[in-house]
């Protein structure tokens, strides 16, 4: 596909186009609004296509809930394995479509993996994610940044302060929710460790206040967010942090979310994600 398809996209979905905006330029580009059309279908994601462990699997307990955040109750989709042991948290933060299936997914996954596992709804606030993704990213690009820092940073108190929780608390974030990550680890002393992939929000000016371990997962062909990199890594590196940067090269923003045929590419999803649970039960666990 067209690298001026994806660029777009991206723009799209970090809110620098509106849906009107962007729906026009993707006409243009593909040579008609049938041919767009097209496309739209490729570009986002299908929800249904790639669950990977469903809501009643018998290994888990799963369940909607409301934990108190700055702004009132925020909604959470909450997971942990069946059993009574204590074990760690991890903090699972959405894209800028909020609080989809795939998330929830996601948030199912790492639970299997032995740990408690809370995806947020960033959109509680304005009555939680909508069907139509495209409101959705309208949403987001709404949302008052330090509210929902704070509301994040009770979701980590929720996980620590669990009963079945051993204290421990890591935060997994993606593109939108990648930044969100990092700022979770600018602005919580109790994080043990984060892992943004390919994040909008790179806060070298605050790397100093960072106290968690850090595992960055970038795109090779993911130029808007890449460009943040290089700042980020050299204040990382000056304030003595403890990271690790991997890029995946030609892959695109988003290659992680099997939900977008678009952007998936399965063996760098499956590589970070090895890397990613390894990295969490070496620094939870140990």
């Amino acid at each position: 596909m067209d690298k001026k398809l994806f660029t777009l996209h991206d723009e799209y979905n970090h809110g620098l186009l509106n849906r009107r905006q962007f729906l026009w330029k993707l006409s243009v580009l593909a040579g008609g609004a049938v041919a767009a059309s097209t496309l739209l279908s490729f570009l986002e994601n299908n929800f249904v296509s790639a669950e990977v462990v469903p809501r009643d699997d018998a290994r888990l307990v799963t369940d909607l809930i409301k934990y108190p955040g700055a702004t009132g109750e925020v909604r959470a989709s909450f997971a942990r394995p069946k059993g009574d042991t204590k074990l760690p948290g991890v903090l699972v933060i959405h894209e800028s479509r909020g609080l989809t299936p795939h998330i929830e997914d996601v948030s199912r996954r790492v639970a299997l993996e032995g740990f408690l596992a809370i995806a947020p709804d960033a959109l509680s606030p304005v009555g939680g994610t909508p069907a139509d993704e495209s409101k959705a990213i309208a949403l987001i690009g709404q949302l008052d940044e330090q509210s929902t820092v704070n509301n994040y940073l009770a979701a980590v108190k929720y996980l620590r302060t669990h009963p079945l929780s051993t204290g421990k608390v890591a935060v997994i974030g993606f593109c939108w929710g990648g930044g969100m990550a990092n700022m979770l680890a600018v602005n919580s002393p109790n994080l043990v460790a984060a892992v943004p992939f390919y994040p909008t929000r790179q806060p070298a000016e605050d790397a100093p206040k960072i106290k968690a371990s850090l595992l960055l997962h970038y795109a090779g062909l993911d130029e808007g967010v890449n460009k943040g990199m290089p700042a980020y890594e050299a204040a990382l590196k000056k304030a003595a942090i403890d990271y690790k940067i991997y890029m995946y090269e030609g892959v695109q923003h988003g290659f992680f979310n099997d939900t977008n045929a678009a952007r998936y590419n399965k063996e760098a999803a499956q590589l970070a994600w090895s890397r990613t649970i390894a990295f969490l039960k070496e620094k939870l666990k140990t």
